[in-house]
């Protein structure tokens, strides 16, 4: 089965079947992403949002110093984009690129809309979604705010321990807002315990 209907199957109650999932499935764009590849760049309106069937991608933004700061990453069943720009239709801060080779599916805003008002289900995937990322959202920010190195990376491994597979050490650290170093101490403190 496909990964997208399995994934609305596990975040909404009611179902859809695979024949209207054939016309859901029809309002999304197929689309390979080379490691290093944009899926969005900084001043770019994001005219899609992305579900990653396979690969990892990370969002960052450059700061005036020329430093990247990673806002997020993402694996396969994520959804990736500037929610932001793709929903005001403003110029993004933030580059979008695949971490590892992606295979995608792309909808636009336009896509967004008939969907909720076609499918049930669809609206509420949305939904969930919504209340997840509000409370992701707020979960990182005491923990950027509040937390100790170690408690930021403990929640982390907690969190998404499938991430450590999947992104180098300095990448996980920009992602914790603090150093590769900070991260190595922090590391071997973790495998003394």
């Amino acid at each position: 089965m496909h990964p997208l209907f399995n994934y609305i199957k596990e975040y909404a109650s009611t179902s859809i079947s695979e024949e209207d999932f054939d016309i859901f499935l029809s309002h999304f764009i197929k689309k390979k992403i080379r490691k290093k590849q944009y899926l969005l760049e900084d001043g770019e309106i994001c005219k899609y949002f992305a579900f990653i069937v396979k690969g990892a991608m990370r969002k960052y933004y450059i700061d005036e110093k020329g430093i990247e700061h990673i806002v997020n990453l993402y694996i396969e069943n994520w959804w990736a984009g500037d929610r932001e720009s793709f929903v005001m239709s403003t110029p993004s801060i933030y580059h979008i690129d695949a971490w590892e080779d992606c295979e995608v599916l792309l909808i636009t805003r336009e896509s967004v809309l008939e969907l909720t008002q076609q499918f049930p289900a669809f609206n509420e995937l949305l939904l969930k979604l919504d209340e997840r990322n509000n409370i992701a959202t707020q979960r990182r920010i005491t923990s950027s705010i509040s937390f100790t190195a170690e408690k930021r990376y403990a929640d982390f491994v907690d969190c998404h321990p499938y991430f450590l597979h999947r992104f180098p050490q300095h990448i996980i650290a920009s992602y914790l807002g603090i150093t590769k170093d900070t991260l190595s101490q922090v590391r071997r403190k973790a495998f003394k315990k």
